[in-house]
């Protein structure tokens, strides 16, 4: 009996996988497209979606912002495709990507705005054949998103035109800045849209190594087995960044590291981790497996919380200011430019096993990175032999960026007659494996929202539970003054936070 084999080539899986991700014809309208995130991040995704051959053919994107920017606009998105997003200028599908792209100047209480808006919408469905359905992306700053929503509903446009399939919402981070605001804000938006027409955004998650979390514990059969406090000592995620605020003053003296970083980036890297395997990999099988984990955290007492603020340092071999020095910034500003926490999570897989996160800027070098560490074996029968480097606990690092991969340390004896043993590394490294991409992680993000896909998506329940957790020690904060600055800029953050850890027995992985 003979078989046949039917080889497929590279060219016909990529076109097989073109058509089953393509969106339905659609017009992506951003409020707020004057600002930064629409010109480095935004169209520079949307582009990468179109070379790919993922964007339906029938598309157009309208920026909505208050300064008359006309066709100036359309040429200022070219250039951030070609700056920001690694395009070649002469590339044959700019130039007709270019020529869908609109703006409409308006500001964003107008209802006159409004209502033109849906007419320039009507007539990019009659040039383009995108058939009504919309997807609005809130860029703006995050005391416009109640207004803009409850206007689009005003008239009309958070329900499809007629022919129409779907009219769906992206809301920016951040969301709220405590529990009563976001969920203020929460019932404010779903008022006037429904939770499954909601996409309330989260760039980490669009990150291939973040995704990777869930392939390489679910996809593996070697690690699973172990991915529990029978075997996991603790677990550590980093999020730091070597530069300061960036201008950024107003906006951040009202955030902060637990806020802007912690909340959201780092709780999710966390249900990552820690979650059960979900019965599928559908929206709700995996918001339900990530609340599990954020429901059964322990409350975080304030002596689990450490803050601290950067003063004047040397970063990357340069002098640097302050943070109560930065451009708009109080000069004895209370706000915390780095937080760590240790969290425990009172389930059956992780009792008794703590994760100790933190997030900051101007520390010493710019790494978002998960450790698990192991525990040591119950006999160290190699004790007396440990000449040179000794037993280290076994350590898996998933690097976030900027060096994405997964490194697995472990001992190995050292050539010689004695039993010496070192730690020694077996290191993944994504851009060794597949390339260096020029993905900024928005793409993968964009293209669900279209496809109606909210599993990369972080929803109300979630956002509420971890705000919930966020919201005690933000208040516990705010009572009581802390001496800062508290931390020297390009240093690993305020020796609190080495307290925080170091009164366990443990320490931080300084990469």
């Amino acid at each position: 009996m003979s078989t046949t084999q039917v080889s497929i080539s590279p060219e016909e899986v990529k076109a097989s996988q073109q058509l089953a991700r393509r969106p339905d014809p659609c017009v992506v309208v951003i409020f707020g497209a004057s600002g930064d995130l629409t010109k480095r991040k935004l169209l520079p995704a949307l582009f990468h979606l179109e070379q790919s051959g993922m964007l339906p053919k029938e598309f157009a994107v309208v920026g909505v912002a208050r300064r008359p920017l006309g066709d100036s606009f359309a040429q200022d998105m070219r250039e951030g495709i070609v700056s920001g997003g690694g395009v070649d200028e002469k590339d044959a599908k700019l130039g007709p990507f270019i020529d869908r792209v609109k703006y409409h100047a308006m500001n964003f209480d107008d209802d006159g705005g409004y209502e033109q808006l849906k007419t320039t919408l009507a007539g990019l469905d009659q040039k383009y054949g995108t058939k009504g359905n919309r997807l609005f992306y809130l860029a703006t700053s995050p005391e416009y998103f109640a207004d803009i929503v409850n206007r689009l509903g005003a008239h009309g446009m958070n329900t499809p035109p007629q022919g129409a399939d779907w009219a769906r919402a992206i809301i920016e981070k951040p969301f709220g800045h405590d529990l009563d605001s976001a969920r203020a804000l929460n019932d404010d938006v779903n008022k006037v849209f429904s939770e499954q027409q909601i996409f309330r955004i989260d760039h980490y998650l669009g990150k291939e190594t973040v995704q990777n979390i869930l392939v390489f514990r679910f996809a593996n059969g070697i690690f699973e087995n172990v991915w529990n406090r029978n075997y996991i000592d603790h677990v550590q995620i980093t999020a730091a960044e070597e530069i300061g605020i960036e201008g950024r003053g107003p906006f951040y003296e009202q955030a902060g590291a637990l806020r802007d970083v912690v909340q959201n980036h780092i709780m999710q890297l966390m249900s990552f981790v820690a979650m059960e395997p979900p019965g599928s990999f559908d929206a709700e099988q995996v918001r339900i497996e990530k609340m599990k984990v954020w429901r059964a955290i322990k409350p975080i007492p304030v002596s689990d919380a450490a803050r601290g603020q950067y003063g004047p340092g040397t970063v990357a071999g340069e002098k640097v200011i302050g943070y109560r020095e930065e451009d708009r910034v109080d000069g004895d500003s209370q706000t915390e430019t780095f937080a760590a926490l240790k969290m425990e999570i009172e389930n059956w897989r992780w009792a008794g096993v703590p994760f100790y996160v933190r997030a900051g800027k101007r520390l010493a070098k710019r790494s978002t990175e998960i450790t698990i560490q192991f525990k040591q074996p119950p006999m160290r029968m190699f004790h007396e032999n440990q000449a040179n480097c000794g037993i280290e606990p076994n350590i898996i690092s998933m690097r976030i960026q900027p060096d994405e991969g997964i490194a697995l340390r472990f001992g190995a004896k050292v050539p010689g007659p004695s039993m010496n043993i070192c730690p020694v590394k077996m290191d993944f490294s994504y851009a060794a494996a597949f390339g260096v991409s020029s993905a900024n992680g928005y793409e993968r993000l964009l293209l669900d929202a279209m496809l109606g896909d909210a599993t990369l998506f972080a929803h109300r329940d979630g956002v509420e539970a971890t705000w919930a957790l966020m919201t005690p020690i933000l208040e516990a904060w705010k009572m009581r003054h802390k001496r800062f600055p508290n931390y020297d800029a390009g240093t690993w953050g305020p020796e609190v936070a080495d307290d925080l850890i170091e009164r366990d027995g443990r320490k931080w992985k300084n990469t």
